[in-house]
């Protein structure tokens, strides 16, 4: 199972995971049937914290171990805290 495929079962279908991760289902739609499942870079993140599935999982030529691309804890804290 592709890594997308993770997420969108992570959130039950495309619909609802366009929906958590701000975007329009026919984008989530264009990943799967266009471009084969590959995730665009810039929303590895927003799909990451919405359900769970690693960066690794979802572009694993992007991020060739499980623990990259996960953003460290005190990070995310800091940059909160500076929004």
């Amino acid at each position: 199972m592709s890594g997308l495929n993770a997420a969108i079962k992570a959130a039950r279908n495309q619909r609802q995971l366009a929906k958590l991760i701000g975007t329009w289902p026919q984008t989530v739609n264009r990943w799967v049937v266009r471009y084969g499942g590959v995730v665009p870079a810039e929303w590895v993140l927003p799909i990451f914290r919405a359900t769970g599935v690693t960066p690794h999982e979802l572009r694993p030529d992007l991020h060739p171990t499980p623990a990259s691309g996960i953003p460290d804890q005190n990070t995310a804290n800091t940059q909160k805290e500076s929004d």
